[in-house]
Formats: structure tokens, C-alpha cells, sequence
């Protein structure tokens, strides 16, 4: 393994996550709460494995961005999606432990409260994680 492939690996921890987050919301919503606490537990496991890989491959490129090779609509698309999805990134960061926090001391109606905006941002972080990945790597990769 080396640094060019620490891309596509988050991007795959980044669709397990989503994966995970969708089978948690679909059994909690089933009354399945076993497998929703794991899968929601997998889920965070497999944020954080994600983070560690992205400011991992950040540092070993020394911070260099990685440019789009997309033009016109497109590309104003992707910086949107980009956009939103590094905020929503950044708010994830503390909304997932806080959710988290509540479940953890059984304050399932404030934990259902904070899921209920926590859940759809993650997965939408999640998702567009994964697109971010597409975009850059393997649909409009900048010419070399």
C-alpha cells in the first residue's frame, strides 16, 4: 500500500459507513435496537478509521490538493457539493459524539432529537464522500 491508494480506501470506508448508517436507521425504525446500536457503533468505527486516513494521507502529501479535471457545469456542481460537504463534515465531528453521548446515558428522546438531524447529515456526508472520491479519482481526474 502507499499513499496514492489511501484515497480509494476511505472512500470505501466512507460507503461501509453508509452502508451501516442505512441498516441502523432502517432497525431502529423496525424496533430492531440491538442491531441498530451496532451498526450505528460500526458506523462511528468506521468514521473514525476514515479520519485517521485523511489526515494521514493530508500530512504524507504535505497538504497538496488534489485538482478536479472537470469543466463547466460540472465542475461548479462538484465545488458545491464539495463545499457543503466539507461543512457538514466538520459538523458531523461533533454532532455523531453528542448523539452518541445522549445514547450512551440513555436519554433516548434527546438522543431521538439529535438523531433525527445528525442521522440524515452524516449520511449525506457520507455519500457525498464517496463522490468526492469519484469525482477526483476516476470520473474527471486532473490531467497529469
Amino acid at each position: 500500500m502507499n499513499v496514492q491508494d489511501i484515497p480509494a480506501l476511505n472512500a470505501c470506508l466512507n460507503a461501509a459507513a453508509t452502508l451501516a448508517i442505512t441498516v441502523g436507521l432502517v432497525a431502529i425504525k423496525t424496533g430492531h435496537k440491538e442491531l441498530h446500536r451496532k451498526c450505528m457503533l460500526t458506523s462511528a468505527g468506521l468514521s473514525a478509521v476514515f479520519l485517521i486516513g485523511y489526515v494521514a494521507h493530508k500530512i504524507l502529501v504535505r497538504g497538496v490538493h488534489t485538482p478536479f479535471g472537470g469543466d463547466g457545469m460540472i465542475k461548479g456542481f462538484y465545488y458545491g457539493m464539495l463545499f457543503t460537504h466539507v461543512v457538514l463534515a466538520m459538523a458531523i465531528a461533533w454532532l455523531v459524539p453528542k448523539t452518541f453521548y445522549f445514547a450512551i446515558k440513555g436519554d433516548w428522546e434527546t438522543h431521538r432529537r439529535w438523531a433525527k438531524w445528525t442521522m440524515p447529515i452524516w449520511l449525506y456526508v457520507s455519500v457525498t464522500g464517496v463522490l468526492v472520491y469519484l469525482f477526483l479519482y476516476q470520473w474527471w481526474p486532473a490531467s497529469a
